[in-house]
């Protein structure tokens, strides 16, 4: 496959380009290092020999719950743009497919839903009020792929991981997401000998997916689906942010007390999805066990340490 991958210095770009079922993946960052939200016109500045067949946009801004909160103009403005330019540079390039990536928590929120998730209830209510500013500039990339299929013959398609984990991730511990953070919390605090506060209840749940299996069927969906339907690509197992918590902190060797701080916001309690269109198209996944992935995250990021992605 040739293919070329958008944000692949990121947590699932680089698992992508390492995945790629053949030598010819090319990283857009070797080639172009302009602002994708910015630039309009980024495929006059490359030769067109160095576009593939295959583009996949893993692109984007991205954070936890405090992040999005706060900056949640910046993740609507940053994503739209980021969405938006990169299809139609695909349009203008007449790429052969352009794989969007959003993501679970870009459903509407749990009143308005069936659980488990379904792709079909993507756009049946509001999503969860913690990022409707990053949700809804995802969503509109589902909608603007199915627009320029429908106008130019475009064959766009999009897929929805749920929460990723793994090698690569950003430790930023005011926009990094959960399990990021909370390995940089519990291993800054063994080495301290003080104590980790975790941000609400501890009670929500969540589904978790070692970066690698789902650029796995990412790439099989680029090579064997051509729906205008989006696609949820994630594990569905679920654990409590607490439970979570104490499982990192028992990696680590943390010996300390963990604490839950309820001021903080827990966001979204459950989001759980079904990925049974996936194996319905033929896909059967293999999904890293949460702690083995987690094992393998922890040791790639106490020998890194402190030279991670979010620590200056």
């Amino acid at each position: 496959m040739r293919a070329t991958v958008f944000g692949s210095a990121g947590l699932l770009g680089s698992a992508l380009t390492s995945e790629c079922p053949s030598a010819d993946c090319l990283a857009a960052e070797r080639c172009f290092d302009g602002d994708l939200a910015e630039t309009t016109n980024f495929g006059r500045s490359w030769r067109p020999a160095a576009w593939k067949d295959v583009w996949v946009n893993a692109a984007a801004k991205v954070g936890g719950v405090a992040a999005n909160t706060a900056g949640v103009a910046d993740f609507y403005r940053i994503n739209s743009k980021i969405g938006i330019n990169v299809i139609e540079q695909a349009r203008l390039n007449n790429v052969k497919k352009l794989v969007s990536i959003l993501s679970t928590c870009i459903y509407p929120d749990s009143e308005y839903v069936r659980y488990p998730l379904t792709e079909n209830q993507l756009h049946m209510g509001p999503p969860h009020h913690s990022n409707y500013g990053y949700a809804y500039a995802k969503r509109m990339v589902d909608v603007a792929s199915r627009a320029y299929r429908q106008q130019y013959g475009c064959n766009f398609i999009t897929v929805i991981p749920n929460n990723l984990y793994g090698l690569n991730d950003n430790y930023d511990l005011s926009g990094g997401h959960v399990i990021p953070s909370l390995i940089r919390k519990f291993f800054e605090a063994h080495m301290r000998s003080t104590d980790v506060v975790v941000w609400g209840s501890g009670n929500p749940v969540r589904e978790f997916t070692y970066a690698p299996d789902a650029a796995k069927a990412i790439w099989w969906l680029a090579e064997n689906y051509d729906g205008e339907h989006p696609v949820n690509v994630g594990c569905t197992d679920e654990i409590s942010i607490g439970d979570l918590a104490g499982k990192i902190g028992r990696l680590i060797g943390f010996k300390g007390q963990i604490k839950f701080d309820a001021s903080k916001p827990d966001g979204q309690f459950r989001k759980p999805t079904s990925n049974d269109f996936m194996r319905s198209l033929g896909y059967n996944p293999t999904y890293t066990n949460l702690e083995c992935g987690l094992a393998r995250t922890i040791d790639d990021f106490t020998n890194k340490y402190p030279n991670v992605r979010g620590i200056k």
